[in-house]
């Protein structure tokens, strides 16, 4: 099911991408530890973010509107729930 996050989430890990592309081409070139150290740090916080995003999407509009509309219980958005908490 695509939600109304996906294009956001998906423009937001692209761009991810292309930056750890481009921490792999500094380590290839020699570029000092903390420089990518730092540069790192900012590729695991795009995705970082991006996921949550994600998981908050789910929650507020799968599991609370499924729960508001009747499509699921409430002990089935629990259980999803906390196997979507493993991943926060």
């Amino acid at each position: 099911m695509k939600h109304h996050s996906h294009p956001s989430i998906s423009k937001r890990l692209k761009r991810a991408g292309g930056h750890l592309q481009h921490v792999i081409a500094m380590l290839e070139d020699g570029k000092p530890c903390t420089e990518l150290a730092q540069q790192l740090q900012a590729v695991e916080s795009a995705i970082a973010n991006a996921k949550r995003e994600l998981i908050h999407d789910h929650m507020e509009h799968c599991l609370g509107d499924g729960v508001s509309d009747g499509e699921m219980t409430t002990s089935q958005a629990l259980a999803e729930f906390k196997t979507l908490s493993k991943f926060l």
